[in-house]
């Protein structure tokens, strides 16, 4: 089955988020499933660094699509080749006017949206449409599977293109529904898209065009990365206003759980941390805390409960609400480490916050992977109290590293993390600490959960080596996508 993944970013090529980490294990998984995968990937300067062109350059069809695809020179081509540290084969969508740029790949050096985010994903969308109609004579896929808004508009451009021809199976996965890519309404004609789909069951919304709902309505099938959050998008409180065309095609719509990279998060082999350890041999673990308290200039102090944080500084991961509990949390005799980068408000609060506790509380802002590692080796407990959490991977990551995650009760983090209730802790199966309540009251409980559970050390170490030996690999999640690519080509063969 070949089967064409599209994306925009790609660990450690390019990332802003999870995005990335998916896209680095989700179509190797596939592989291993018999799957034969190719990524679409617009050729930012980062990834088509890591990339071995191979091939010639393919043209993209001459009439239709955005009109960026004719007007650009030099004109947009696809450039096959392979990620030169794994191997894996790709397509780079080269156009540096759109993708060799400073600043990141969606925001400019001054943190804005660029200008023209419109036409830059929609190529990437209307060049995955012209593979998927034979753009490469030698391998045509049975499967389009387009990664979240930036990809939204692949299922419409793959029925332009396709016409009364037959077309591939398209798979949409919704990885956070609350970026969707929306436009004015007067990008449809530079997008090449036919007025009539400017409307109520088309891409039209509220009167502006947007790339999330063409998927969520063009697709022949939906996922996102987790079940229970396929379940809160199709309610009002989570549906971001697309709730009503979700349950509209609720029969399309299912939630297949991210899994982790163990290669690359592993306690017991992580290059990126000073001493290694496992759910059986924890003195690594101790080690690792030690250097960490040195190397942030925390107090060294062994028996102190390290919270930490390694996220975007945003109010959907709930680090408006730490501030707030900061100061019972040092008088608890707990130490914070927070990592991450965002808004400039919450940054702002934080930075107060942990400046009224020297040596027992730290930002670091910004993004510093091999930092992360050892914040989540060192850490006793990673706090993910988000307001709601697609799948999330920081909880799953803490789970392997002994760090008990603390969660809202939302998304993949409810999926994924069982709370220390009583009955959890006699049968076992408690693996860190879950609230209901979204706020700091409730935060400020969960909290306490975690001190009275670390004063008991043989129960706090029971639930850290159930937690260190859950696994959610990625093998479960691509033979999942596997057998729904069979059942939509099933359908149409």
């Amino acid at each position: 089955m070949k089967t064409l993944y599209v994306c925009t970013e790609l660990f450690p090529l390019l990332k802003t988020g999870g995005l990335a980490d998916v896209g680095a294990a989700l179509p190797a998984a596939l592989q291993a499933e018999g799957c034969d995968v190719r990524m679409l990937l617009p050729a930012f300067a980062g990834i088509a660094a890591g990339v071995q062109v191979d091939g010639p350059a393919l043209p993209l069809p001459q009439t239709g699509g955005p009109a960026v695809a004719h007007a650009l020179r030099p004109a947009p081509v696809l450039l096959p080749g392979r990620v030169t540290a794994t191997g894996q084969r790709v397509y780079l969508l080269e156009a540096p006017a759109l993708y060799q740029r400073p600043g990141g790949p969606y925001l400019d050096a001054g943190g804005h949206e660029w200008h023209d985010n419109a036409a830059r994903f929609a190529l990437l969308c209307w060049a995955a449409a012209a593979l998927g109609c034979g753009g490469d004579a030698s391998w045509q896929p049975d499967v389009v599977h387009a990664h979240d808004w930036h990809a939204g508009l692949v299922p419409v451009y793959l029925q332009l293109l396709a016409g009364a021809q037959p077309r591939p199976a398209t798979v949409f996965t919704v990885h956070n529904l609350a970026y969707q890519g929306v436009f004015p309404a007067a990008t449809l004609s530079e997008l090449g898209l036919p007025p009539a789909l400017f409307r109520m069951d088309g891409v039209e919304f509220h009167g502006r065009l947007s790339f999330m709902k063409a998927g969520l309505q063009f697709a022949d099938a939906i996922t996102t990365v987790s079940p229970r959050y396929a379940r809160e998008i199709m309610t009002p409180e989570q549906g971001c206003g697309l709730d009503g065309v979700l349950r509209y095609r609720a029969d399309h719509v299912s939630g297949i759980l991210n899994g982790v990279d163990y290669a690359v998060w592993n306690p017991a082999t992580d290059p990126l941390i000073d001493a290694h350890f496992e759910h059986d041999r924890m003195t690594g673990k101790a080690f690792a805390k030690q250097a960490l308290q040195r190397e942030l200039g925390l107090e060294a102090r062994p028996d102190a409960l390290l919270f930490s944080a390694v996220t975007r500084l945003s109010e959907q991961k709930g680090l408006h609400l730490v501030p707030a509990v900061l100061d019972a949390l040092v008088a608890g005799g707990g130490q914070l480490v927070v990592l991450g980068s965002g808004d400039a408000d919450i940054e702002a609060a934080l930075r107060d916050a942990t400046g009224r506790h020297p040596g027992q509380t730290v930002l670091r802002v910004g993004y510093d992977e091999a930092l992360a590692h050892r914040i989540m080796a060192a850490a006793d407990v990673v706090l993910v109290p988000s307001r709601f959490e697609p799948c999330g991977l920081t909880q799953l990551y803490g789970l392997r590293y002994g760090a008990l995650p603390l969660v809202h009760a939302v998304g993949g983090l409810a999926d994924t993390v069982t709370d220390c209730t009583l009955e959890a802790l006699a049968d076992g199966s408690a693996s860190g600490f879950v609230f209901h309540d979204f706020t700091v009251d409730g935060l400020g409980a969960a909290l306490r959960r975690a001190f009275a559970l670390h004063r008991r050390p043989a129960d706090w170490a029971a639930v850290q080596r159930h937690a260190m030996q859950l696994r959610f690999d990625w093998r479960d999640a691509a033979r999942t996508y596997c057998r729904l690519y069979q059942q939509l080509l099933d359908r149409t063969a």
